[in-house]
């Protein structure tokens, strides 16, 4: 049962990038729709690959084995930030998404608006706002070392 929670470690950082361009997509289409059926699905997208790695999220799925592999390209980096990037996206889109259903519509475009911007930023300029915060809070000793030793030490990241 514990592996079903489990997520991958590393990661390929093309198949996130690419995730989170779907992600982007999927987002502007709700925006222009004006859908909480889309903030639902954007909100059950990130909860899927937070609990469930790539296994279960259709996007991810697309991601993993669809697009990325015909990019042809792999860069393997740490999954624990990753995972926790992927958290923040949880937090935020299910945030959008009651405030939505609670008739806040402005304040949930706003959340949404935020999250595409860091979904964009990853997409797009293969920065990861999540991981750069993950990294902060793991040099500040909130999140232990042993929650991922390849952040902690510079050495032992792959190029």
């Amino acid at each position: 049962m514990a592996s079903l929670f489990t997520f991958p470690n590393p990661v390929n950082e093309y198949a996130a990038r690419t995730t989170a361009a779907l992600v982007v997509l999927l987002a502007v289409v709700t925006a222009v729709a004006n859908s909480g059926w889309g903030l639902a699905a954007i909100a059950a997208g990130f909860w899927l690959r937070l609990l469930f790695g790539p296994r279960i999220s259709p996007l991810a799925l697309l991601s993993v084995k669809v697009i990325t592999p015909r990019l042809g390209k792999v860069k393997l980096v740490s999954g624990p930030p990753k995972r926790f990037a992927q958290g923040i996206g949880a937090a935020v889109s299910t945030g959008a998404l009651l405030l939505f259903a609670a008739g806040a519509a402005p304040a949930a475009w706003t959340l949404l608006g935020i999250l595409v911007i860091a979904a964009s930023l990853e997409a797009f300029a293969g920065f990861c706002l999540g991981c750069t915060i993950f990294g902060f809070l793991q040099r500040r000793g909130v999140i232990p070392e042993d929650v991922c030793e390849a952040c902690n030490n510079i050495s032992l990241r792959r190029s």
